[in-house]
């Protein structure tokens, strides 16, 4: 089983070290195996969350639709539905949020093509 650094973790995911202990302390992410030095060893499974946990966050998710989404994963598959709904319920609102950057590029378009023409 592969073991990762902290150091090694933030390369990968992007995340602070301060952000991954923040996860760690509000149960965002599961409690993280330690060595005898009491160091920080994470998991492939801990990073493969985190990168779930990146994306959601990227996309604006909210840090307590996150833990809601944590405690559903962590109560089973008999969760797959209402997992299913929460990410269905976020894909809503990045669509929304596409849709909005779309009409703010046009108007920047229009204003870029408005500079030109006087030039």
């Amino acid at each position: 089983m592969s073991v990762y650094t902290p150091a090694e973790v933030v390369e990968e995911t992007g995340f602070s070290l301060d952000t991954l202990r923040y996860y760690e302390k509000i149960g965002l992410l599961e409690r993280v195996e330690r060595n005898a030095a009491g160091q920080r060893r994470f998991s492939q499974e801990d990073v493969g969350w985190l990168a779930m946990v990146r994306c959601l966050r990227d996309t604006g998710m909210p840090i307590a639709m996150l833990l809601r989404f944590a405690e559903l994963v962590r109560e089973g598959d008999r969760t797959i539905p209402d997992r299913i709904r929460l990410l269905e319920e976020h894909d809503r609102q990045v669509q929304a949020q596409i849709a909005k950057l779309a009409e703010r590029q046009d108007y920047i378009h229009r204003k870029i093509s408005y500079y030109r023409s006087v030039l």
